[in-house]
């Protein structure tokens, strides 16, 4: 159990409480059972590192007040909104045999022994702390979850926490999860549509019967060169001359008339 030095403060208004923060003090008020409220100032430096811990809120100390001391617990911390340094702490007394409710973080033991996540599982937690109903006097400091033997596929259930005398779930109702051991996380490759598949099927080298085809050229097409080549070896039917080419006809000396006699 954790002890505390805390003193009585007098006077509170909102200077005296701004000096003790610069003097390195923490303002606080303890409350609860039959004693009246008592207003009292913490060494922010003796506090620090109980406030850091992940069960202060649920962690009963003890609490020396000018000599007296009392057994308390911690209900609630303000932090400065810029600074997020402590600036207030609530402390409520410890009284035997009245229940109180608290949230109790769950601590996991054992992980070599899991052969789950020895074989590359993965511990999913569900619940970080579990609300309690306890006795002030028998206040668990953690919820201890044993993964030794549990496989992919484990669930661990608040019936499986073996839990103090008079120490009770606040959810009643159903055996609620608290973790569970899962398989890894494969990630795979979108398979490529239809489309894209035949695309690339396409742009592949095509088979050598095609080679052959392509390099020997179309068929139709031959053929078609052959007829033309056919068609331009044939001469014309009878060499004709051109119009231009035909010698003229010589002409007939033109016959004299015998002359009249007269």
């Amino acid at each position: 159990m954790s002890n505390l030095k805390a003193i009585k403060r007098e006077n509170t208004s909102s200077g005296s409480t701004n000096k003790l923060r610069a003097t390195g003090f923490i303002p606080a008020i303890l409350y609860g059972g039959k004693n009246p409220n008592q207003k009292i100032s913490i060494e922010k430096k003796s506090v620090r590192d109980i406030i850091n811990s992940d069960n202060f809120l649920s962690k009963v100390l003890e609490l020396e007040i000018e000599g007296k001391k009392e057994r308390v617990l911690p209900r609630d911390v303000a932090y400065h909104v810029v600074s997020e340094e402590p600036i207030h702490i609530d402390f409520m007394r410890v009284v035997a045999g009245k229940k109180i409710i608290l949230e109790i973080p769950v601590k996991f033991i054992n992980h070599p022994d899991s052969p789950g996540l020895k074989r590359g599982g993965v511990l999913n937690i569900v619940r970080r702390a579990v609300e309690l109903k306890c006795p002030a006097e028998n206040i668990p400091a953690d919820i201890i979850i044993d993964l030794k033997g549990t496989d992919i596929g484990t669930s661990l259930k608040i019936s499986a926490v073996k839990l103090p005398e008079n120490v009770i779930p606040t959810i009643t109702d159903r055996d609620f999860v608290i973790a569970t051991v899962a398989a890894p996380t494969i990630i795979k490759e979108p398979e490529k549509p239809a489309e894209e598949v035949a695309e690339g099927a396409e742009g592949e080298a095509p088979a050598e019967g095609a080679e052959t085809a392509a390099k020997d050229g179309d068929p139709a097409k031959k053929d078609e060169k052959g007829k033309e080549a056919a068609a331009g070896d044939k001469k014309p039917a009878g060499d004709k001359k051109p119009a231009g080419d035909k010698k003229p006809e010589a002409k007939k000396p033109a016959e004299k008339k015998p002359a009249e006699k007269k």
